[in-house]
């Protein structure tokens, strides 16, 4: 798993569990579409009277999960960043780009209350539960670094203290089912 296979995988997905931080502290999770560019960057929109764009104004501090709804396969990856509002060129160079994935959002954009949100990743986990052992790799500091040339782009490591696929001791463990 390098940077170019990070890209493909959130490629693959076009939703994602984006949570972000209230004021009193504790997260809020939705749903949100999203895209990703080629500096790891997601892309969605919102209006301005939801919890997360209040959050996000607070607090740039967000999450995402992005995968691991597809029966069967278990391949994720967990995303933090900070989010922006992008402006001008960027701004409209994201929207075409998020056009092209959710055609939907060209209406919402002629609506009131519509923001827009960029996110620059800090850390990324991709985590892949269909091999034994689990393939898990960390990107972050110069693995999530955008260069002009690929062939400079960071591989991160592979996290390798999983030897196999982690499932939950359910009958020793009362942790998932109280009786």
């Amino acid at each position: 798993m390098n940077r170019a296979d990070l890209i493909e995988f959130i490629r693959l997905h076009h939703y994602a569990v984006e949570a972000s931080h209230t004021i009193q502290g504790p997260p809020e999770a939705a749903l949100v579409g999203f895209v990703v560019n080629d500096r790891l960057e997601l892309f969605f929109d919102s209006f301005d009277s939801t919890r997360k764009v209040a959050n996000l104004r607070r607090n740039p501090g967000v999450a995402f999960v992005i995968g691991g709804y597809a029966s069967g396969d278990e391949r994720t990856v967990q995303y933090e960043g900070e989010a922006d509002t992008p402006t001008g060129a960027e701004l409209e160079q994201c929207k075409g780009d998020y056009f092209a994935v959710h055609p939907d959002g060209m209406r919402r954009a002629t609506l009131a209350g519509i923001t827009y949100f960029r996110v620059r990743p800090r850390w990324i986990r991709y985590t892949n539960f269909n091999v034994a052992p689990a393939q898990v790799v960390v990107f972050e500091g110069a693995a999530l670094s955008a260069a002009d040339n690929p062939k400079e782009y960071a591989v991160a490591t592979t996290y390798s203290r999983l030897k196999e696929p982690w499932h939950p001791d359910i009958e020793s463990r009362g942790l998932f089912y109280r009786i």
